[in-house]
């Protein structure tokens, strides 16, 4: 059986959720050159105004650091920001009271490093969502198409274009907080489906 390499994320989208579900051996890469402009440190969430992204700031990040040593940045004050635009997004959502805790704890604990970060929160998730899950890590660069992987890392990524099928990708639509005058918007952070569904979101997870 292959095993899912899938890099880190900042509050994973379903896509990447889907595809854990569905693996039974997971392993995240700390081991590569960071890439900018990813989901490493980035989250898409639904405003009354559409989608939205957060970012993390991070220390000065250079084409030879390893992600398993990118730092996040507090200069920004990042934190109070990204959970007010939450709180924003969902404070309506049917679930959100029930599990603000589990999230908001995340925006009030300052992490060095962003694996780490990434890490806790996805095992928060996996938690709610009731998906038994051991995550491990790389412990070296394992290269692109190395037999006995099912390689995700540059395939769920924010400018790649996805197609319903394709590496756990769905478009299937479920209740959002402004589906009365938004469109429904795809793949979102699971924080959307959680909030959203509550424990009901790993049946669509299944789909």
């Amino acid at each position: 059986m292959e095993k899912l390499l899938l890099s880190t994320a900042y509050l994973p989208n379903i896509q990447y959720f889907r595809a854990v579900y569905q693996n039974e051996e997971v392993l995240i890469e700390g081991y590569e050159s960071f890439p900018k402009q990813s989901f490493r440190n980035r989250t898409e969430i639904l405003s009354d105004h559409g989608r939205m992204s957060l970012s993390i700031p991070l220390i000065k990040v250079n084409s030879k650091q390893l992600t398993k040593d990118i730092k996040i940045s507090y200069t920004e004050n990042w934190q109070p920001k990204h959970w007010h635009s939450i709180v924003s997004a969902y404070n309506s959502s049917p679930y959100f009271e029930y599990f603000r805790e589990d999230f908001e704890k995340f925006f009030l604990k300052k992490y060095d490093f962003l694996l780490d970060f990434n890490t806790e929160i996805l095992n928060t998730a996996l938690n709610i969502l009731n998906i038994k899950r051991q995550i491990n890590f790389t412990s070296d660069y394992i290269f692109s198409g190395t037999e006995g992987f099912n390689d995700l890392r540059g395939e769920i990524h924010p400018k790649r274009q996805q197609k319903k099928g394709i590496n756990y990708y769905d478009t299937e639509v479920y209740p959002q907080v402004f589906d009365s005058r938004l469109n429904f918007e795809e793949n979102l952070s699971i924080i959307d489906l959680i909030f959203n569904l509550g424990q009901e979101a790993i049946n669509y997870l299944k789909k």
